[in-house]
């Protein structure tokens, strides 16, 4: 933190009525709710897509982090099904710095006519295409075949029939 930084973190804590400590306490907590996923060692791939998505630009240009670096932080040891391919990477990597570039590239990848975006368009388009294509996937096969409920009826004569909970 520079010396603007500390003066405008004393500002906001006496707006506030709060201490200084408190206003960093409060920028360390959501920051770490909103990078969560990338502290935990068992996520990778496909569910690190939201992180990028939703902090991408700011934390990409923040720690300078290239279109490699991004793959190796997402695909590293991941399986093949799990993982974010390179193009969609590399789609991430250019928003926030090439905003034209990755709008032509969104459009070539998304395969839809778009006219020129803005930086706000772009960015919830490439959400709209990212979490369709990893985070919203497909129901499995189980669950799109709907199964036939079952049918009780009884055998005996003297018990009334039962279908479909319905007493007859």
């Amino acid at each position: 933190m520079n010396a603007a930084d500390v003066r405008k973190v004393k500002k906001l804590a006496t707006r506030l009525g709060v201490r200084d400590s408190d206003v960093i306490r409060f920028a360390v907590k959501n920051m770490l709710g909103r990078l969560g996923p990338l502290y935990d060692p068992e996520v990778h791939g496909r569910n690190l897509v939201p992180v990028f998505v939703e902090s991408g630009a700011e934390l990409l240009r923040f720690f300078d982090i290239d279109a490699s670096k991004l793959e190796a932080i997402i695909n590293n040891g991941v399986a093949v099904d799990r993982r974010v391919e390179r193009d969609d990477i590399a789609l991430l990597a250019l928003t926030g710095t090439q905003e034209p570039y990755a709008a032509l590239k969104l459009s070539e990848l998304d395969r839809t006519e778009r006219r020129r975006q803005t930086a706000a368009e772009l960015s919830e388009s490439l959400r709209e295409y990212l979490y369709a294509k990893y985070v919203y996937r497909p129901l499995g096969e189980a669950a799109e075949t709907a199964r036939e409920p079952v049918r009780l009826a009884s055998v005996g004569t003297d018990q009334p029939e039962v279908l479909e909970g319905v007493q007859r």
